[in-house]
């Protein structure tokens, strides 16, 4: 009972008060407020780039998460450790490095001759490279403690690949997958510093919601956080809690549907 009281004590002091009070802050001005906030020309269009973006990043990383999960499980390659090593290099280094790399590489000095900057495709591949590890290291352990008998009787059976991965791999990795899925689109609508640099923050053309709720922060000279910044957040926390929960539910079901 100790433990469980300082686990909720911990809680309430670093997650939910913080929420209530940026939550309440939000209500500032009663609901009518609120809804101005988050329908604003603005608001929505950064919102609905926001989404979008996030959207395709989760479906990308979907794919390359599960294959290069599968390489770094089930195939042998020289460097394989500093690949795997790689792929966590998201989470140690500062997001705005991660903007100074594309800066660099997409820029007006772009060494590949792609200039990039200021527009819709720089932000998908900022968030891509930020949301990398969340498939991988979702799905690589469940592959490594996989049973491949099934596999291997599937294949003796004269089952192609592609039916293998159908209807033995993806079952059991699904509910992983689906955890990553959600922690990569989660991080994505929430990202601020891989984009900062290189998207331009042109208001509704390529200015995401994190850096419009930066935008109402900086106009209001008293540096207190108004309704408008207050209100957007909670859009993405609640869009972030909505998504995580559906996909934990699918998840739940799908283990136990594979159980059975």
């Amino acid at each position: 009972m100790l433990g469980l009281g300082v686990g909720s004590l911990w809680l309430s002091i670093i997650v939910l008060l913080p929420i209530a009070a940026v939550a309440a802050k939000s209500l500032d001005g009663g609901f009518g407020a609120f809804w101005d906030a988050v329908t604003t020309p603005a608001a929505r269009s950064a919102l609905g780039l926001t989404l979008v973006a996030s959207a395709i990043v989760a479906l990308v990383s979907a794919v390359t998460g599960t294959l290069i999960a599968w390489v770094l499980v089930r195939d042998e390659f020289p460097g394989k450790r500093l690949v795997n090593a790689l792929i966590d290099l998201p989470f140690a280094i500062p997001t705005i490095v991660a903007s100074i790399v594309l800066l660099t590489l997409y820029g007006s000095d772009s060494p590949l001759g792609l200039h990039l900057i200021a527009t819709r495709p720089i932000i998908v591949i900022a968030l891509l490279f930020v949301t990398l590890p969340f498939v991988v290291r979702s799905v690589q352990p469940v592959l490594m403690e996989a049973d491949r008998e099934a596999e291997q009787a599937a294949a003796t059976l004269g089952a192609s690949n592609l039916t293998i991965f159908r209807r033995i791999i993806l079952p059991t990795i699904g509910p992983a997958l689906l955890s990553g899925i959600g922690l990569a689109f989660a991080r994505a609508i929430g990202e601020y510093g891989s984009v900062v640099l290189v998207d331009g923050n042109i208001p509704q053309k390529t200015q995401v919601t994190s850096q419009y709720i930066q935008g109402r922060l900086e106009s209001n000279q008293d540096g207190v956080v108004d309704v408008g910044a207050a209100a957007n957040s909670i859009v993405l926390l609640l869009i972030a809690v909505v998504v995580l929960l559906a996909l934990r539910i699918a998840a739940s079901r799908g283990s136990r549907h594979h159980a059975r």
